[in-house]
């Protein structure tokens, strides 16, 4: 990001790094102390991450209400994080596409991960029904933002998709 901002003081940016700083020690914390795998990686102006857990229930809106729904038949969450390169802030608003490539080269997606508010960290994810534990390939699309931005100078980031790979990831199947 340019430093010569249009919209903010020396002092803001900082505050945004701070942001950012947070996010990125709850991202750490749950890809060390909580998922089974996970990184992350520079794509154009995003950091793109992921963390794989055990399938887990959740809230869904169901007709204005929310419905807690248990995993069922899925046996796996994948989690995809999605910040500013800049300064670490977690970026709303994206549409992310993930396709799991199985270790006989099987593909599963690709499907769409919605945003899920969590207590500890945003991020875009859903459950996944896998066939077998084992090394995946991971390839996930960032569609850009939608959103309304501030800033003449450092405004038009985020305008193009990208398109990233994890190879490796290691995929143990499970129920929360």
């Amino acid at each position: 990001m340019d430093p010569n901002t249009s919209e903010a003081t020396a002092h803001q940016l900082d505050l945004a790094c701070v942001q950012g700083e947070a996010y990125g020690r709850a991202l750490e914390h749950m890809v060390q102390d909580v998922a089974a795998d996970g990184g992350e990686q520079v794509a154009g102006h995003y950091l793109v991450g992921f963390a794989v857990e055990e399938a887990e229930g959740m809230y869904v809106s169901d007709g204005g209400r929310l419905t807690w729904r248990e995993p069922g038949d899925d046996n796996l969450h994948l989690e995809i994080t999605v910040r500013d390169a800049a300064d670490g802030r977690f970026v709303p608003a994206v549409t992310v596409h993930a396709t799991l490539i199985g270790p006989s080269g099987e593909e599963i997606g690709p499907f769409e991960q919605p945003l899920i508010w969590h207590p500890m960290l945003y991020h875009y994810g859903r459950n996944w029904n896998v066939p077998a534990d084992g090394e995946y390939t991971l390839r996930v699309r960032v569609e850009p933002p939608r959103f309304l931005r501030h800033d003449e100078i450092n405004g038009r980031r985020f305008t193009d998709p990208v398109d990233v790979e994890f190879s490796g990831v290691r995929v143990h199947r499970g129920r929360d």
